[in-house]
């Protein structure tokens, strides 16, 4: 499954030929632009089947007893999801939403439209990757070919200058071994998308309320509308224009800074977590919207006290803590999996 068995993201395992029908699961990456995912199936396939599952064990209580997703978190998920689904239609496909575990949702649905492949883009903790192996392991049964993208990061999981288990553990260690690396050019969102196949006469299904996810509807009064966040691509994508166009927030260490204000931050770390907005998207739109933004190194970039570079510093951090989480996700899995054998030796 690309890099754990040693192929590269991005390479089919059967390359020659059309699929006739092709799944692409959506999870944390809740958008039509920058969807490598997406664009690879609506190119490599006669149909596309966009789905999303609702795993109910991410509803439950954890061991501590608390919610695992709370409600706000939850309603924000629900608009990125309806967004979603509206993004997808106006370009002539439409998101299939089940309530389920995942390795029988896709394996049911994967049987009653006949596909013979699945895209999506890989996550990085042990419970994501382990309920990729699941997924995959049923749907080979199936004869369905699996293939995973990355695209959660400003960096291509590729271009990095080191295995992702020799990953440096401080940040400094990895802004030194990237400052050479190119940001990849974000992918253009598909025009016009293949519609569902006929066969199987797969329903849409509708999008669960709170009260369905097993949570308690979200108070009107627990939210000032002013700090109001609705979730989805759209608004994403506005946000980002909006905070590009107006000035940077001062220096950090500027006497002026402060916690209030619109602009304070650019407040945009919801939409990216959803995946409602890539980083190489972020990254290309501050470049293109400001004068002050001259990108020679993007590590140098960073190195000034302006608005702009400030983000992108913030980017760098976030790459840092997941490939941080891809390398330690992948050891604990593999930990894990050696376990039943070291036994029974």
């Amino acid at each position: 499954m690309l890099p754990r068995s040693g192929r590269r993201y991005g390479n089919p395992a059967a390359g020659a030929g059309m699929r006739r029908a092709s799944i692409v699961w959506f999870r944390n990456d809740l958008r039509v632009h920058d969807n490598e995912a997406l664009a690879a199936a609506n190119k490599e396939s006669l149909s596309v089947i966009p789905v999303y599952c609702f795993d109910p064990k991410d509803y439950g209580k954890s061991a501590s007893g608390f919610d695992k997703t709370g409600p706000y978190r939850a309603k924000f998920l629900v608009e990125c999801v309806a967004n979603l689904r509206d993004n997808l239609r106006e370009r002539g496909s439409e998101l299939v939403v089940r309530i389920g575990n995942p390795v029988e949702v896709l394996s049911t649905i994967a049987k009653a439209v006949g596909a013979d492949g699945l895209y999506a883009h890989q996550e990085v903790s042990s419970e994501e990757l382990g309920m990729e192996d699941k997924v995959t392991s049923a749907l080979k049964d199936q004869n369905v070919d699996v293939k995973f993208f990355w695209g959660s990061t400003l960096f291509h999981v590729d271009d990095l200058p080191f295995k992702v288990e020799d990953m440096p553990s401080n940040y400094g260690g990895f802004r030194d071994k990237v400052k050479d690396v190119q940001v990849r050019a974000a992918t253009e969102a598909p025009k016009q998308l293949k519609g569902l196949p006929s066969q199987g006469d797969v329903k849409a299904g509708d999008i669960p309320s709170l009260q369905e996810l097993g949570l308690s509807p979200v108070s009107a009064a627990g939210q000032h509308k002013r700090n109001r966040m609705i979730g989805g691509e759209v608004e994403a994508l506005k946000r980002l224009k909006s905070f590009s166009l107006v000035s940077p927030p001062p220096s950090k260490g500027g006497k002026e800074n402060s916690i209030y204000g619109a602009n304070f931050s650019s407040k945009i770390s919801p939409w990216l977590a959803m995946g409602c907005l890539s980083p190489r998207k972020m990254f290309e739109d501050l470049k293109k919207t400001t004068s002050r933004f001259v990108l020679d190194s993007l590590v140098a970039s960073t190195s000034g006290d302006s608005g702009m570079q400030w983000l992108v510093f913030e980017l760098l951090w976030r790459d840092f803590f997941r490939f941080v989480t891809k390398k330690h996700g992948a050891a604990k899995k593999t930990q894990t999996e050696a376990v039943p054998a070291m036994a029974c030796a």
